[in-house]
């Protein structure tokens, strides 16, 4: 299979994809927020939430670091899992944020490749309320993908979910 084959872009709800793993733009703490987060959080249910709690924290308030991924059950929504990754906040590209943003896209194709799943989808990960542009945001998610899938067999199938037409374009310009 090709790599143009292996990836995708769609407008919708991620929440209802039928995909083995959805990706969740979290937070640090884990445990819900707004956005795409509190989305998948409410389509979930509560047991999302006590799965996130019963992660380890590796320091007081931080279960999954910036540029980190973690893995639960799907529970409610029509995925088997919810790969909960966090983004950097955007700060002008002057902490790193283009390399941890990067982080969070491969640790999330590891976290899916180790539980076995052929199909993932990602949200426009630190593109809202932690304010990266959406342009060079999807040009690290694209070739950080592309990158992954040369050199390796799962995910099978990556898609960009995005909430909007315009972000859409974004990806869409850069798959091909």
């Amino acid at each position: 299979m090709n790599l143009a084959t292996r990836m995708s872009v769609v407008v919708g709800d991620i929440t209802q994809l039928q995909v083995d793993a959805i990706v969740n733009a979290a937070n640090q703490r884990m445990l819900g927020g707004g956005g795409v987060d509190g989305a998948i959080h409410r389509a979930a249910g509560s047991e999302l939430f006590d799965a996130c709690k019963a992660v380890d924290e590796v320091s007081p308030g931080i279960r999954c670091p910036t540029g980190e991924a973690r893995i639960t059950p799907g529970f409610e929504l029509p995925a088997r899992f919810v790969i909960h990754t966090v983004g950097p906040v955007y700060a002008g590209g002057k902490k790193n944020e283009a390399a941890l943003l990067a982080g969070a896209y491969r640790s999330s194709l590891q976290r899916a490749a180790d539980y076995g799943c052929r199909s993932v989808a990602f949200p426009c990960i630190s593109t809202g309320v932690y304010s990266y542009p959406k342009p060079e945001a999807a040009h690290i998610a694209i070739e950080t993908t592309r990158a992954w899938l040369e050199d390796h067999d799962l995910p099978q199938q990556v898609t960009f979910c995005c909430f909007a037409n315009e972000d859409a374009k974004h990806y869409a310009d850069l798959s091909v």
